[in-house]
């Protein structure tokens, strides 16, 4: 009988929130449509390998080795030659006025050092910008490299010793799980953790603050509901907004983006169900501290914040500090993120990731069991 009155009071409260968030339709609207939005801006706009980067070129030995280095440069596709100058004060101009990212220097000596094995080149780095120095130093480093060796084979069958040709070690690179390192490989599963949590909270938290600042929390508060039975009542309505959330970023990433799905969707869906648990619990609980929308807005940017640094999104997890991996631990992205890419990516199954399920068990049971300890039946 006691298990029938509670089954029966969580019932009208889900059926109060389902029907409290279809008649606030702007606000389910975006729900729906800003993680679709944000995505799109993310995989267009978040490229970190630069190509074509404009390019200024001090060419002071005017040879033909200096203008095939040049045009080695302009043929990797990384670099695009904009203008010659006649200088390196001129080079470092340019790119102090903005007019390029890049600046490579030749010196007049540089034919002759070719012929003696030992020539130089100055490449200038736009320090300012992260990108362009990861993007530019790498690509000018391979490049020279392999037309150094190209011009090494050529002056080696030149006088006839063709044995030389042939490298002593050869070095085969094979890249598993994503070959054409393309990015939005990489970015897709992750980018779908951090924009299920970001809904998850704000989705929750803007219930509870709202009926707070309403003033119809009194009248759930008078009611026999459970605390338990008001965060779950409150919890299950989202679920199914973030579920539909979660097949439409997942069914853009696959059809739109061309992000290749490797692993199980049942295994996918029901560990992103444990997730979107996790993450409503966590809303419920930090909307237990909110009394505004002005604070809740506040505490969603600082976790959106949180999460693209410490969940490891963008930056790799291993190189931070232990103080700052556990504050990343407290998370929950931070387990489903592993877990998109090990079941996206690599196509793994549930005994390759069951540290972070397990992880991702206890986060859900114990931050419900919080929300609901935290929660007041009083009000202040």
């Amino acid at each position: 009988m006691r298990m029938k009155s509670r089954l029966k009071r969580l019932w009208a409260m889900v059926r109060k929130e389902t029907i409290q968030m279809v008649r606030d339709w702007p606000t389910l609207g975006m729900v729906i449509v800003l993680p679709v939005v944000e995505l799109f801006l993310v995989s267009y706009m978040g490229a970190s390998l630069l190509d074509h980067m404009p390019t200024i070129v001090a060419d002071q030995s005017l040879d033909s080795h200096s203008r095939a280095f040049v045009n080695a440069l302009e043929v990797s596709g990384f670099f695009a030659v904009t203008e010659y100058v006649d200088s390196e004060a001129a080079v470092i101009r340019a790119i102090d006025e903005g007019e390029a990212y890049v600046g490579v220097v030749i010196p007049p000596n540089f034919a002759e050092r070719v012929a003696q094995g030992d020539a130089q080149a100055l490449v200038i780095l736009d320090g300012s910008d992260t990108f362009i120095v990861q993007s530019a130093y790498s690509a000018a480093g391979a490049i020279a490299q392999a037309h150094g060796m190209e011009l090494m084979m050529n002056t080696a069958r030149r006088m006839g010793r063709a044995n030389i040709a042939q490298l002593p070690i050869n070095t085969f690179i094979r890249i598993l799980y994503n070959p054409n390192i393309d990015e939005l490989i990489f970015l897709i599963p992750g980018m779908t953790a951090m924009l299920l949590q970001l809904v998850c909270v704000n989705i929750t938290v803007s219930s509870v603050v709202r009926e707070r600042e309403l003033g119809t929390i009194e009248q759930i508060l008078v009611t026999p509901t459970r605390p338990l039975e008001l965060i779950m009542g409150k919890m299950v309505p989202p679920i199914l907004v973030v579920t539909a959330d979660l097949f439409i970023i997942i069914g853009l990433g696959v059809y739109w983006f061309k992000v290749p799905f490797q692993g199980s969707l049942p295994l996918f869906c029901w560990l992103s169900l444990l997730f979107i648990i996790s993450s409503l619990g966590m809303g419920v609980l930090f909307s237990t501290i909110c009394k505004n929308q002005k604070q809740a807005q506040q505490i969603s940017a600082m976790l959106m914040m949180f999460t693209m640094l410490l969940s490891g999104l963008l930056y790799p997890r291993a190189t931070m500090p232990p103080v700052v991996q556990f504050i990343g631990n407290l998370i929950p992205a931070t387990y489903f993120i592993r877990i998109a890419r090990g079941i996206i990516t690599k196509g793994v199954g549930i005994s390759f990731l069951w540290n972070d399920v397990i992880a991702l068990l206890i986060y859900a049971a114990v931050i419900v069991l919080a929300a609901g300890v935290t929660f007041k039946r009083r009000l202040d």
